[in-house]
């Protein structure tokens, strides 16, 4: 899968594209972080742009967990949701379904999904069984 780091010495902001569903909760709206997040710039993550805090802040708020971030002084762990599974239809995108999960694809290989997943509900998706974001290119309804 297809990792980006974007670092400004303390954090590290991970982007995976593949599993990105262009939500723009990053950088628009009311808690967005548009200094940080500008998908019309280059680098479009520019984690210089505001305090440590205020990025982790923003990250968790990422819907289909695309953006995670590390500390820099600490290993690597991977976040574990301690509740129930809960699945909700998202109006005219993905089905989210936020806690463990195993996924197991058409060749038996299993990953392990913590927090939120989006999977594809409009079938255009390119990274079945995820989200892409197709949903608003094909004008999904549902």
């Amino acid at each position: 899968m297809d990792k980006k780091n974007y670092t400004n010495g303390e954090v590290t902001i991970v982007w995976q594209p593949s599993i990105c569903i262009h939500s723009t909760k990053c950088w628009k709206g009311e808690n967005s972080l548009p200094e940080v997040f500008n998908p019309s710039e280059r680098p479009w993550i520019k984690p210089e742009a505001a305090s440590t805090e205020r990025i982790i802040e923003q990250v968790k708020n990422c819907p289909s967990g695309a953006l995670t971030y590390f500390m820099n002084n600490e290993t690597t762990k991977t976040e574990t949701v301690h509740s129930e599974t809960i699945i909700e239809t998202v109006p005219n995108g993905p089905l989210m379904v936020y806690g463990n999960i195993v996924v197991k694809d058409k060749q038996g290989n299993e990953t392990q999904k913590n927090k939120v997943t989006a999977f594809c509900r409009c079938g255009a998706s390119a990274n079945k069984p995820y989200c892409d974001g197709s949903h608003n290119k094909v004008n999904f309804e549902g």
